[in-house]
């Protein structure tokens, strides 16, 4: 293809993940009611256990309207996702051999349930964070939170953990293009605990310990897991390469 005709292409990718994009962002606003319902719901939790003043506070008269929009296009950009990955994706394959190109299947059809799974997790915990955070007040305190940076702390945790969940496929395709060795991941089990263990706390901090548990056993199942993929991959690429040998030694 020409410069223009991949110019010409990469328009028509960009139109539609445009217009998938603006649907998705349309079903959004629909649906952004009973996000922020979701949202508003930890906060009135606190303000029942704690007997205390406890509410999201929109600091001007276009602070409701500016967050239905934010959490509409953060909607569409998730429900529009399939759409625009694939366009990214039919714009990049024929750069691509056939090897990569199963990789890169293979990335994605295990990376976006996992993201998605780990989002869901994140959704969870939430109530948690916010209790703990807002504990610091005295009780006689009145908790007035900026509904514009809760929905900013909110995303951010939530893209965290999903994130966390997508690094074990990260180890996977780092060992199928020979970077990382299924060997090298085992022995580095002991750092890879601790960090997990680390970051469920973290994203925990809750007095109760099985909410920590309930996220850290599924990374570390994860993280078990690409070790044992990388592991298989590595014993049957080591055959291979025994194989030819032989053949080129006869």
């Amino acid at each position: 293809m020409t410069l223009g005709q991949h110019l010409r292409e990469f328009r028509r990718r960009m139109i539609w993940a445009v217009v998938g994009l603006l649907i998705g962002s349309v079903a959004g606003w629909f649906l952004s009611g009973f996000i922020l319902e979701a949202m508003r719901a930890p906060i009135a939790a606190l303000a029942e256990q704690q007997h205390r003043l406890a509410e999201l506070n929109y600091d001007n008269i276009t602070g409701a309207f500016d967050l239905r929009i934010r959490i509409a296009l953060t909607i569409g950009i998730v429900l529009s996702s399939p759409v625009w990955l694939y366009q990214i994706w039919a714009f990049l394959v024929p750069a691509l051999n056939r090897k990569e190109l199963r990789y890169g299947l293979g990335f994605f059809l295990s990376a976006v349930p996992l993201f998605l799974a780990g989002c869901a997790a994140g959704a969870l915990v939430v109530p948690h964070v916010v209790e703990l955070l807002t504990s610091f007040a005295p009780s006689e305190s009145s908790s007035l939170i900026e509904a514009s940076q809760y929905f900013d702390f909110v995303l951010k945790l939530v893209l965290a953990i999903g994130i966390a969940f997508v690094l074990p496929v990260f180890l996977v395709l780092l060992n199928f293009v020979g970077v990382l060795s299924g060997r090298t991941i085992i022995r580095s089990w002991r750092i890879a605990l601790l960090t997990i263990v680390v970051f469920a706390g973290i994203a925990t901090p809750s007095a109760d310990v099985i909410s920590m548990f309930l996220l850290a056993i599924p990374m570390v199942v994860l993280y078990l897991a690409a070790a044992g993929i990388a592991r298989i991959h590595d014993r049957r690429v080591a055959r291979t390469a025994a194989a030819l040998d032989t053949a080129l030694g006869a």
